[in-house]
């Protein structure tokens, strides 16, 4: 089945209004794209920023009464007429297949290797990590996370405990796994993530090694190692919480902070940790600390 995509560009138009309409008249998604080149970063918590030219795209099954829809939006936004739109025909895919189509072995560090499962992985002797995208974040695509996964190969994890914070897919607790780590502690608030993490480190054949959980059911003696990878607002907010979970001498690293939020950071985690060493992708850093023997 194809689909039909209704697209027109928001302009002064509030944007949960045009969506509340666009899925009265029967879109089965709603989403929003930059109409223009405006990059958009961190925002604050619980606001969802908009570009300044913003698209939204209502996507409804072939066959809908486009008529319809355009009368629906009208009286919901107190319209005489609708703004300039367009209507595109999206063939139906193997949506998960176009995605990997893209998505090939990647490599980290010296031993790490991310490969998902339509390939054979390149090094049969490295550590292969087998994983496909999925709905839960984490892929080793993105910046923040390939500088986790670097800084993880560079650590020996034998014998060794370590929290992964904000775990998203599990990838960086099921690498710390693979690469040694004797208990592995993969932390999320998003039940999804959660999900994801089981069953990735079932396909990885870890999850003796794993415990999964919510940040509230963690109940982990401190670590030897911590890796949090989430965005700088909240790890500023979380660094009394993660000293307390890391043995004296234990490492640290956080990463999801642009180059100008370094700062916040540094002062954040000051009173704890010594802060090390940074390494940079793009606009993305990761900050290495070690926790200091006494606060």
């Amino acid at each position: 089945m194809n689909w039909l995509e209704f697209k027109l560009t928001l302009g002064d138009l509030d944007a949960a209004r045009v969506e509340d309409a666009l899925l009265a008249a029967g879109a089965v998604a709603v989403t929003y794209q930059d109409a223009g080149d405006q990059p958009l970063y961190e925002p604050d918590p619980g606001a969802m920023p908009l570009w300044s030219e913003t698209r939204v795209t209502g996507l409804f099954p072939e066959g809908s009464d486009l008529d319809a829809v355009r009368a629906v939006l009208m009286a919901a936004l107190d319209l005489a007429r609708l703004p300039a739109h367009r209507i595109e025909t999206l063939a139906d895919r193997e949506w998960t297949r176009e995605w990997l189509k893209d998505f090939r072995p990647m490599h980290f560090g010296r031993r790490l290797w991310i490969c998902p499962s339509a390939f054979t992985p390149p090094d049969p002797a490295a550590v292969n990590i087998l994983l496909d995208p999925g709905l839960a974040f984490g892929t080793g695509t993105h910046p923040t996370t390939a500088l986790c996964l670097e800084w993880l190969d560079g650590l020996t994890l034998d014998n060794s405990t370590l929290i992964d914070y904000g775990c998203g897919s599990g990838i960086l607790a099921i690498a710390a796994a693979r690469l040694g780590a004797a208990a592995v502690h993969a932390v999320d608030t998003d039940p999804q993530a959660l999900t994801a993490t089981h069953e990735n480190a079932s396909r990885n054949q870890v999850q003796a090694r794993l415990t999964v959980c919510a940040p509230e059911a963690l109940a982990a003696p401190p670590a030897d190692f911590l890796v949090a990878n989430i965005l700088a607002g909240p790890l500023v907010a979380l660094a009394p919480r993660l000293a307390a979970l890391l043995k004296p001498g234990g490492r640290l690293a956080l990463s999801g902070i642009l180059v100008s939020q370094a700062p916040d950071i540094r002062q954040a985690y000051a009173p704890w940790f010594d802060l090390s060493a940074t390494a940079q992708r793009y606009e993305w850093l990761r900050v290495d600390a070690r926790r200091r023997e006494q606060d």
